[in-house]
């Protein structure tokens, strides 16, 4: 059965990337194939420098790859394209714009007539819970805020497919976990296929359907545990519990791999100053 009647909404096939920077090569990804349903939301996870950005960056059409393919609702992914929509971890909102024009931005990239503008930018303020702050900078919204408005200007163009980069990882514990609920809603909301980078295993089995554990670099796919609970999720559950005790298994061996690697890399370095 073709894969689009099933409802596959990004495809990766055999990614690989590789960095070179004068006469050093990183290998960043290597082959690493993943399939992700229309609808779906999916939290990679693995140890610092597997690749998780990288795989969010190349799907988003921001970074090239080395070999392999992406595939995006039956398109290649050559370039960025409206299909995606990236939220950042540091909100990266202009500071001259208001929330309106903000989320608006994409909008005024694409020449879209500006009531029409402006009937999609409320339409978001509202999914956001931001009416009344239409009109407020940047720099008088609190961080919660502000990433209420990075969501809102990654809908803005109505992308197929949502990338979040660790948009909560800056937030304090209190909000992080307010703006995981209001994402979910969100989600739910819009239908939306959502790939979420993040580190932390707590939040990774509340949000997603499946979980995506890396390997050390060069990043692969190690492990996809289906979480399987329904929502909304409680943290304090056995069933929560086990879910996380699974993922964290399979974290800290990758964990320990990434270590040794580092050790490995740094000893002769250590013995060429002892002599």
């Amino acid at each position: 059965m073709d894969g689009d009647q099933v409802g596959a909404s990004i495809r990766i096939q055999g990614l690989s990337k590789v960095f070179t920077e004068g006469n050093r090569s990183v290998n960043a990804l290597a082959d690493f194939s993943l399939e992700v349903r229309n609808g779906e939301f999916i939290c990679l996870l693995g140890p610092s420098g597997c690749g998780k950005t990288t795989v969010l960056r190349i799907v988003a059409g921001l970074e090239s790859k080395s070999a392999g393919s992406v595939v995006v609702k039956g398109r290649e992914v050559v370039s960025a394209g409206s299909n995606r929509g990236m939220v950042f971890q540091e909100f990266a909102l202009f500071p001259w714009r208001t929330v309106r024009r903000n989320i608006e931005f994409g909008l005024d990239m694409s020449q879209v007539p500006l009531q029409k503008r402006q009937e999609i930018s409320s339409k978001l303020i509202d999914l956001v819970g931001l009416r009344g702050f239409e009109d407020a900078h940047p720099r008088q919204l609190s961080g919660g805020m502000r990433q209420r408005v990075g969501i809102a200007r990654a809908l803005a163009n109505d992308p197929a497919v949502l990338l979040m980069d660790e948009p909560f990882g800056s937030l304090d514990a209190q909000t992080r976990n307010l703006m995981q609920r209001e994402l979910l809603r969100i989600w739910e909301a819009t239908k939306k296929t959502i790939l979420f980078v993040t580190h932390s295993v707590d939040e990774a089995v509340f949000l997603a359907d499946r979980i995506v554990i890396m390997t050390a670099r060069p990043g692969k796919v190690r492990e996809i545990i289906d979480v399987g609970l329904p929502r909304p999720r409680d943290r304090t559950s056995r069933e929560f519990i086990s879910v996380r005790g699974k993922v964290l298994l399979e974290l800290d061996e990758e964990f320990e791999k990434a270590r040794a690697k580092e050790m490995a890399q740094r000893a002769p370095a250590r013995a060429a100053s002892a002599q």
